[in-house]
C-alpha cells in the first residue's frame, strides 16, 4: 500500500531492511538487523491484506508466495478460516562473495551441510554456491527449489543463480522426491537444496550420495549436535 510504501523509501538504511510485517489490526513494521521501526500511525487493514495478495503469486501449501523475477519472499499468517490476518514480506538479496570462507570446500567435490537459525543467511549462501559451481566450476549444477526460495519467484530463475538449473517442486512433501528426480533424469554433478527437514529427505540425500553426486544443503538448528541428536535428520 502506499503509505507504507513511502514509508520505506524515506528510511535511509532501506538497504538494510529485512522484512515488512503487516498484521491485522497492528501497526505495520518494518525491522532492521537490529532495530524496528513503525511504517504508519494507522493499524493494518483487511484491505491493506488484500493489496498486497493482490499482486504477487498464489500462496502454496506452505502459505509462501513471491514476487515474479525477484527472490523477495511473503509468507501469510491465516486465522482458522483459513482468513489471511497477517503478512511477513521477507526482503531477498543476491550478495557475491559471500562463500570465499568455504569455496575451496564447495569445489573439492564433497557435500556440504550449512547450519544455523532462520534468518542468518544460510540461503543466500546457497545461491552463491551455485553461480559459483555453475560458472566458475563449470560444472553442471540443479537446484531443487521449494518455494521458489533459492532462485526467486516466476517460471525463470533470477540471474543470482548464474548457469545453474532450477526444478521447482510443487508442494513441500514432494521435495524428497524431486530430489531423487533430480539426480535420475538431469545428470547432474551437483545438487543444492534448501531446509532439509524430514526423514525422507534424509533417505534421499544418502541416495544421492550413494550415486557420487556432491550435495549441497541447509538444515535448521544452532549446533551439529542438534542434529546428531535429532532422529529425524541425525542420517544427513
Amino acid at each position: 500500500p502506499s503509505t507504507i510504501r513511502n514509508a520505506i523509501e524515506k528510511e535511509p538504511n532501506a538497504d538494510q531492511l529485512l522484512e515488512i510485517v503487516l498484521d491485522l489490526g497492528r501497526l505495520p513494521e518494518a525491522r532492521f538487523a537490529n532495530r524496528e521501526i513503525h511504517l504508519d500511525a494507522e493499524e493494518v487493514t483487511d484491505e491493506d491484506l488484500d493489496h498486497v495478495v493482490s499482486q504477487i503469486s498464489p500462496f502454496g501449501d506452505d502459505n509462501r508466495a513471491g514476487i515474479e523475477r525477484t527472490l523477495h519472499r511473503i509468507s501469510a499468517i491465516r486465522n482458522r478460516a483459513q482468513k489471511i490476518v497477517g503478512l511477513t514480506c521477507r526482503v531477498g538479496r543476491a550478495i557475491h562473495g559471500t562463500i570465499g570462507i568455504l569455496e575451496d570446500l564447495v569445489e573439492s567435490g564433497k557435500s556440504v551441510l550449512l547450519v544455523g537459525r532462520p534468518g542468518v543467511g544460510k540461503t543466500t549462501m546457497l545461491r552463491e554456491v551455485a553461480r559459483v559451481l555453475a560458472d566458475t566450476a563449470r560444472k553442471r549444477v540443479i537446484i531443487v527449489d521449494t518455494s521458489n526460495e533459492i532462485a526467486g519467484d516466476g517460471d525463470i530463475p533470477h540471474p543470482a543463480i548464474g548457469r545453474a538449473r532450477r526444478m521447482q517442486v510443487a508442494t513441500t512433501d514432494m521435495q524428497h522426491a524431486v530430489m531423487i528426480q533430480a539426480v535420475e533424469n538431469h545428470m547432474p554433478e551437483v545438487i543444492i537444496i534448501d531446509e532439509m527437514g524430514t526423514e525422507q529427505e534424509a533417505a534421499a540425500a544418502r541416495t544421492i550420495a550413494e550415486r557420487g553426486v556432491q550435495l549441497i544443503a541447509t538444515a535448521h538448528g544452532n549446533t551439529l549436535e542438534n542434529l546428531l541428536i535429532n532422529p529425524t535428520l541425525a542420517d544427513l
